[in-house]
């Protein structure tokens, strides 16, 4: 669950694509980690937070005070008791002797609090970092998109050119020219369409750290490349040492600690004074001494046990609920992942090499006259829709991936291998 582990696996959330230089140095998935560690208010908040649950532990672990007192009695009165020498002058010493473990149970529920904080800072940690993941991920494929378009692009100038070719030669009417001119258009509102987007998703990563005017680029790393995850029961068992599940054990030490001093307070607390007395009269001085317990305090106790009770036993239902839910979604995950692979893999070794040379073929026949513009067009627009279609596999793996790195925290996943494939999927 540390900050590296979750950088390396998320990583392979990058893509590989050509796009002009913004900054000298890309931003890594690391470095935008690195950033929302140390600048977002949402952990930055814990720092107060802490401070104020260490005051509560250094509160709770105070004993009773000593309250010191003196009493003047039988002065300024009437009658007998008229004079100063019937006065009567008591200096106490008072406090109180808490019985039961009221002061380690304090103390076990504060430092319960402070452990506690230091679960939801992780959870919440892991959910920002997966959250930049996701808009890392998203900036990178958008860039792919708008490398998608650039080869849709080449293929429909080479597409309009053959056209004009057979258009002066009279091979073909106007009509093909101009049809080929519009998919070429279009091909070209898909690359602008896509490199606005990689501005916005820019935009909107930069916004995790308050950066209002981004200049910088993101690091190139391949998308398509999607190694093995681990089995699905081997993940599961990570699922049990994950902070969401974490958190109900230190509730549930919290809550036995609340239990702890709800049967404290069933021993009743002794009050105690001790003090000296001085008679005006007499000139003479005695000791006073006195005791004091409440009465009904085992009785008055047992409500805050029941719903002490109550709370353990509603914590151990929440957390089993939650377990379920976890499972649940870990198991979808992991199996959208393995799907995705699987169709990214056919993708890239059957389908776009078998369209490439089909492609090919199609240019060659078009050019001799073999072949209709349609026939070609459709192949090209086949092609187009197959790196679509492995790119929006391989973005439903890495979000797949993203989910299983938050639920489990753990890095099973070797680094981003370097880009060497340009704008080609």
């Amino acid at each position: 669950m540390r900050l590296r582990s979750t950088a390396v696996a998320v990583c392979v959330a990058a893509c590989a694509a050509t796009w002009p230089a913004l900054a000298a140095e890309p931003l890594t998935l690391d470095d935008a980690f690195a950033r929302v560690a140390d600048t977002h208010p949402e952990l930055r908040l814990f720092g107060p937070r802490r401070e104020a649950l260490d005051a509560e532990l250094e509160r709770a672990s105070a004993r009773p005070a000593y309250v010191a007192g003196a009493t003047l009695e039988n002065a300024f009165g009437s009658g007998a008791a008229s004079g100063v020498d019937h006065a009567e002058l008591t200096l106490s010493l008072a406090s109180v002797l808490e019985r039961g473990g009221k002061l380690d149970a304090r103390r076990i529920l504060a430092q319960g609090r402070i452990d506690a904080l230091a679960i939801e800072r992780e959870t919440r940690r892991l959910d920002l970092l997966a959250e930049v993941a996701r808009r890392y991920l998203a900036v990178v494929v958008a860039r792919q998109q708008a490398g998608i378009a650039r080869i849709d692009i080449a293929q429909r100038r080479r597409t309009v050119d053959a056209a004009r070719q057979r258009h002066r030669a009279g091979a073909s009417p106007e009509s093909v020219v101009l049809t080929a001119q519009a998919a070429l258009a279009g091909a070209e509102l898909d690359q602008a369409r896509a490199e606005q987007q990689a501005l916005a998703a820019r935009q909107h990563l930069a916004a995790m750290w308050g950066e209002q005017a981004p200049a910088f680029d993101v690091a190139d790393v391949d998308v398509l490349r999607l190694d093995d995850v681990a089995e699905f029961a081997e993940l599961a068992q990570w699922l049990e040492r994950t902070p969401e599940l974490a958190r109900f054990a230190d509730a549930r030490r919290i809550g036995e600690a609340r239990m702890q001093l709800a049967q404290a307070e069933a021993s009743a607390d002794v009050e105690w004074q001790l003090g000296v007395r001085r008679l005006q009269a007499s000139d003479d001085f005695g000791l006073v001494a006195g005791v004091s317990v409440p009465l009904g305090a085992s009785a008055r106790a047992q409500p805050g046990i029941r719903a002490a009770r109550a709370e353990l036993a509603a914590l151990g239902i929440e957390r089993e609920a939650a377990g379920l839910s976890l499972y649940a979604t870990l198991a979808e995950a992991h199996g959208r992942y393995r799907v995705a692979q699987l169709e990214v893999s056919r993708i890239g070794d059957d389908v776009l090499p078998r369209l490439a040379r089909a492609q090919a073929s199609a240019a060659t026949a078009y050019r001799a006259g073999a072949a209709s513009y349609l026939e070609w067009a459709s192949l090209q627009a086949e092609h187009t829709a197959a790196l679509r279609r492995q790119l929006d596999a391989a973005l439903n793996a890495q979000r797949a991936l993203i989910e299983i790195q938050r639920l489990t925290g753990q890095a099973f996943l070797a680094g981003p291998a370097p880009s060497t494939q340009g704008a080609t999927p």
